[in-house]
């Protein structure tokens, strides 16, 4: 009987071995099936366009070169690298290489995901904690600078928490990782603050004549993750651009990704985070002290800025692994065996497999909520200062205009941000009219159905000149005036 059992633990094995890498297909072939969904975000359009300055001029932007309220003014970006990457697939393939770069970073980032959590637990408690951290994940999935971290991201997490259970101290082969995640986006600094948590818990549980030494081996790990964090063209300004964003204030809450949690429809986070307190509780789960703080922090996180949910999604499982495996069934070691080669196979055949479905999938950007056509329009007027709704600066950057305001939040700071939205929103009429005034504003482009527009249709001195289901625009005419509804007034002169 014993043998019997030997036998079958050791044909199960190898396959087990090879879960995160099918783990990895198929998030990456759901992803290309469904790669249009990644091109969702306006934002796109102006990351690619910086990584085509950067490629054109062989430098990194240290002014804004896009704007015209700005323009001049000091900004980095601390994503230039992923930038360039997104530039660089464009030009080689269209549409189809960011879709393809970030399906495949994602995919790599599931595929680690799996295999950290399967050192620990068994498949079916694995895969359940993928499936929560894709659903988690899904609104934020998207081909933008940070979904090229996320393999960083939980490789970095992965080594940290592997150090603490081992009661040691991180290999220094992660300095690495942090160097490179601060070149492709500024959520790096999540990465350093992690540092503290997981070195505490490494020393608290170490034997009490090994702690000194310990946390002098985690000190040094820490001062050269921050030294090799500022190996980025920008040296050390990297990390404070990150206090830049964080310090935005009242900015923060009116921009939909940084916004705190909403229940008031049952989403992927409440259904989640309910199964995950009702399977704590079935099973009388404990998590030491630290672990408990560690993930209460991340918790804290998600609440407080939806963006954050797919650091909860990923880290989360991570720390609770190891001492969630002690309460439930052990999981004997598995061998490597010959995973290399199954795993350089399976990534021929998925690169065969993107060949052969590019003569049947077409990919590009999702426009129904971009002005096409009104920007069509506007660029007839031959006009340098139009002040344009914050969702269109991402557009109007990609078309080489100069908008009032973009997606880049940390150049234009709290307060014009602040006072943009106010004005767009009618929340302070005056500022509209501040705003038109203070910028000399010659048309503004503008939702059509935003308060700012339905006001300016009866506003004398503007004119409608454009509208669709999109946007609208209003041209400065001294001789307009209005005592109803205006119609657009094709003949501009």
């Amino acid at each position: 009987m014993t043998l019997s059992v030997t036998h079958t633990e050791a044909t199960i094995r190898p396959s087990r071995a090879l879960l995160p890498l099918w783990v990895g297909a198929g998030v990456y072939a759901l992803l290309l099936i469904s790669g249009n969904r990644l091109l969702n975000d306006p934002d796109t359009l102006w990351q690619i366009t910086v990584g085509q300055w950067i490629l054109d001029h062989r430098a990194v932007p240290e002014v804004d070169v896009y704007s015209f309220t700005m323009r001049g003014a000091p900004w980095i970006s601390t994503q230039w690298l992923a930038q360039v990457g997104y530039a660089a697939a464009y030009r080689l393939a269209g549409w189809t290489g960011p879709v393809v770069l970030a399906a495949s970073a994602i995919a790599l980032a599931f595929a680690l995901f799996a295999r950290a959590l399967g050192r620990h637990l068994r498949d079916s408690t694995m895969l359940v904690f993928v499936v929560a951290a894709f659903l988690l994940c899904l609104p934020h999935l998207l081909a933008r600078p940070h979904v090229l971290a996320f393999p960083i991201l939980v490789a970095w997490m992965a080594g940290l928490i592997d150090a603490a259970d081992r009661k040691a101290a991180p290999p220094l082969a992660l300095v690495l990782l942090i160097a490179l995640w601060a070149n492709l986006h500024g959520g790096f600094v999540f990465g350093l603050f992690f540092m503290a948590p997981a070195a505490l818990d490494a020393v608290v549980n170490a034997e009490p004549p090994l702690r000194r030494a310990l946390a002098l081996r985690w000190m040094a790990f820490a001062a050269l993750a921050v030294a090799a964090s500022c190996c980025t063209p920008y040296g050390w300004n990297a990390l404070l651009a990150a206090q830049k964003i964080l310090s935005l204030g009242q900015a923060l809450p009116l921009i939909v990704e940084w916004k705190a949690a909403d229940f008031q429809g049952l989403g992927p986070f409440e259904i989640c985070l309910l199964l995950a307190i009702g399977f704590a509780l079935y099973h009388g789960l404990k998590l030491p002290p630290v672990r408990i703080l560690m993930l209460l922090g991340l918790l804290h996180m998600a609440l407080a800025q939806a963006r954050a949910a797919e650091i909860l999604a990923l880290a989360g499982p991570l720390v609770i692994a190891a001492p969630l495996a002690r309460q439930l069934d052990p999981l004997p070691a598995v061998p490597a065996g010959a995973r290399a080669a199954l795993t350089s196979a399976v990534v021929l055949a998925l690169g065969a497999g993107t060949l052969a479905s590019l003569s049947v999938l077409t990919f590009a950007p999702n426009m129904r909520g971009t002005p096409v056509a009104a920007v069509t329009e506007l660029k007839k007027l031959n006009l340098t200062r139009v002040l344009n709704d914050y969702d269109f600066g991402g557009y109007l950057i990609s078309t080489g205009i100069a908008p009032f305001i973009d997606g880049r939040t940390e150049l234009y700071g709290e307060t014009f941000f602040v006072d943009h939205n106010a004005a767009s929103g009618l929340m302070e009429p005056d500022n509209l009219f501040r705003l038109l005034k203070d910028y000399d504003i010659e048309a503004t482009l503008l939702r059509t159905q935003s308060a700012a527009t339905k006001l300016l249709d009866h506003v004398d001195g503007w004119q409608k000149v454009y509208a669709d289901d999109i946007a609208t625009i209003h041209l400065r005419k001294a001789g307009a005036r209005h005592t109803a509804e205006p119609s657009v007034d094709s003949g501009r002169n």
